[in-house]
């Protein structure tokens, strides 16, 4: 599958210059089967290097392709990845901190969605965790919206895990594909549903009510209707999640928010109600989380893809510029319309 030869060098400290880079970049190589050195790897954050999150994706993907590696342990500022063949089949990885469930699925779901069988996948860590996508967006709006492209993904969460203990779990089934269809949805339609999940652990219930009654009340004022579920779960810490689910004649989206110590329960429930009234009156057909997951597998599929999004964050053009060193795409951004297009690359299995 490999499109280039040779090593593949990476600045890691170029655009956004965080973990994302990382991951973008050792999904391609996985897939690609083509080797790749990153140096400077996250060398403008607070603690530079290689930390927990980034090693688990390491060595997931060099369990799933049988990688050689140079520099994968903590605080390393440069990683050489070697990939061999792409291997499907049963894998357990544990980031053994709070460390985000979501990143790891990020860099080892391209990988296995080409790989030549099923793949039975858990991982344990953070599911709701700050600075990643929750579970609930992979399993509402990511992977149903990435459905749409072909791929078979089945996602479960089996324990919430929380900052700073983690220990979350998630469990994945991966159906293996031939190849992706395009991506082309540059218009969002009405709205049609809303939905609200709030999440509470070892906190009074008060909490979860009052995050309910301010979510309701900022909807009612703009005469939409809201369907509300709070869960109480078991956990290792407290913990409080908000999530606003909403659902359009094309597309869905989603805003999040978590709680921690000291921080009112309305100003989280702000945080996803005001995200959620910024993208109604944005042009934007996906939301600026889905506009930059979406990315990677737009420039892999076949034909002309596209989307409008609210916002071109430094995420999205920093994930551009990585996977057009990978693969022979050009993307196009029209700012005027918040419009993203590319045609893809059409990778196959085999």
């Amino acid at each position: 599958m490999n499109i280039l030869t040779g090593t593949l060098l990476i600045d890691g400290s170029q655009g956004e210059g965080g973990g994302q880079i990382l991951r973008t970049g050792l999904a391609l190589s996985a897939l690609l089967e083509r080797p790749v050195k990153f140096y400077n790897i996250r060398a403008n954050r607070k603690n530079p290097g290689l930390r927990p999150q980034h090693l688990t994706s390491v060595k997931a993907l060099t369990e799933i392709t049988g990688a050689k590696t140079e520099g994968a342990h903590q605080g390393s500022p440069e990683l050489f990845f070697s990939p061999e063949a792409i291997k499907g089949g049963s894998y357990r990885f544990d980031v053994q901190t709070a460390g985000a469930t979501s990143l790891v699925v990020a860099a080892i779901l391209p990988a296995l969605l080409f790989a030549p069988e099923r793949s039975e996948v858990t991982i344990c860590g953070g599911t709701h965790v700050p600075f990643s996508p929750p579970f609930h967006y992979l399993a509402d709006i990511f992977l149903p919206m990435l459905g749409r492209m072909g791929s078979r993904v089945d996602i479960n969460l089996r324990r919430w895990g929380w900052y700073p203990k983690g220990r979350g779990r998630i469990d994945l089934t991966i159906e293996p594909c031939r190849g992706l269809d395009r991506f082309c949805h540059d218009k969002r339609g009405d709205l049609r549903g809303l939905e609200l999940l709030i999440g509470l652990a070892r906190l009074p219930s008060h909490i979860a009510d009052r995050q309910a009654n301010h979510v309701a009340e900022r909807m009612a004022r703009a005469g939409l209707a809201l369907m509300t579920r709070i869960e109480t779960v078991p956990s290792l810490d407290p913990g409080s999640f908000v999530f606003v689910k909403a659902v359009f004649d094309r597309t869905t989206a989603g805003f999040s928010a978590l709680g921690r110590k000291g921080k009112p329960a309305e100003t989280v429930a702000e945080e996803a109600v005001g995200d959620f009234f910024d993208f109604l009156g944005s042009n934007g057909s996906v939301d600026r989380y889905l506009s930059d997951q979406l990315l990677p597998y737009m420039a892999l599929a076949g034909g002309l893809s596209c989307f409008r999004t609210e916002v071109f964050s430094s995420h999205l053009l920093t994930n551009i510029a990585i996977i057009e060193q990978f693969l022979p795409v050009c993307f196009k951004l029209d700012r005027s319309k918040g419009e993203v297009r590319v045609t893809g690359a059409g990778i196959r299995q085999g």
